[in-house]
């Protein structure tokens, strides 16, 4: 295993994940993920190549235009994509870097993408990663081969969060390049505007997409147990404060769990599956328990 592959596919998380099988919930052009690409063949399927006749064939197959050319016999080909194909939106904005643990948010939200990436290729599907932040700074193609996720993995090692976050225009913006239904999973601490977030989130669905959220924080920003005279200092240009948290703290925990409230509610009205997650919960027990709660997501035997 690469330094890169145990950055962020920690081989004891990998151990007890490798079961699990990713199926997206709702229906999506294909059949449901884990299944091999199919052969299908007849007129109302995509075209994909022509080949010489061979005694047996469907003489019905026979492309009669190709025979007026090249007097030769030649059967089209057509293929159904039957696989699961998934985006995952990784947010690395400058607030992605908060840390009061052992582990930012920002690594913790691409070992999430690692693995979902291992995930999702184990079961010869296809996945493609954007990294951003208000814009795009990374951008792998839909795959489903198993070098892909070498690319991934080299790919998210060296990228560094930086910049605002504009999770509205890449929503939108993935809304009109992801033309086939599929799975979208953004991976984020939401830092953003809440009515673009939602305005991005509703593309996605009327699209017909799976859209799946996990919003990563840090164990203080859902807890906030800091104690004496403390100088807060904002990312992506919020400023700063100095002040007595313990007098905040309670203020503060009721604005979270009403804003938390709210848009899981919002996400639920729209069928998104959303999940709060602590850089400090165990990856395979996050991964474990979210995908149980999903319709469609199953431990293979």
């Amino acid at each position: 295993m690469t330094q890169d592959s145990r950055r962020f596919l920690p081989p004891e998380a990998l151990n007890r994940i490798s079961r699990l099988e990713i199926l997206a919930r709702n229906v999506v052009e294909g059949f449901l993920a884990g299944m091999h690409r199919s052969p299908y063949f007849g007129q109302s399927l995509e075209f994909v190549q022509h080949r010489e006749y061979v005694p047996g064939d469907d003489v019905r197959r026979i492309d009669w235009k190709a025979w007026s050319k090249t007097d030769k016999y030649y059967i089209k080909q057509y293929e159904e994509e039957t696989n699961l194909r998934t985006r995952i939106l990784l947010d690395l904005s400058e607030s992605m870097l908060f840390q009061s643990g052992e582990i930012s948010k920002a690594d913790y939200a691409s070992s999430i993408t690692a693995c979902l990436a291992y995930l999702i290729i184990k079961q010869q599907d296809a996945i493609g990663v954007t990294v951003f932040d208000d814009d795009v700074r990374a951008l792998l193609p839909i795959r489903s081969q198993k070098s892909h996720l070498h690319a991934i993995l080299e790919k998210l090692h060296v990228q560094k969060p930086g910049n605002k976050t504009d999770i509205y225009q890449m929503l939108k913006r993935t809304t009109s390049e992801f033309s086939r239904r599929g799975l979208v999973i953004l991976v984020s601490d939401l830092l953003t505007d809440r009515e673009g977030l939602n305005k991005g989130l509703r593309y996605l669905r009327m699209q017909g997409h799976d859209v799946m959220v996990f919003h990563v924080f840090d164990d203080q920003e859902l807890d906030f147990n800091y104690t004496g005279t403390t100088r807060f200092i904002g990312m992506e240009d919020m400023g700063e404060l100095t002040c007595d948290p313990k007098a905040l703290r309670q203020g503060y925990l009721d604005a979270l769990n009403a804003y938390l409230h709210d848009l899981k509610r919002t996400c639920s009205s729209m069928l998104v599956d959303y999940q709060v997650v602590r850089t400090s919960e165990g990856l395979d027990a996050v991964l474990s328990s979210y995908m149980k709660k999903r319709v469609g997501f199953k431990l293979s035997s």
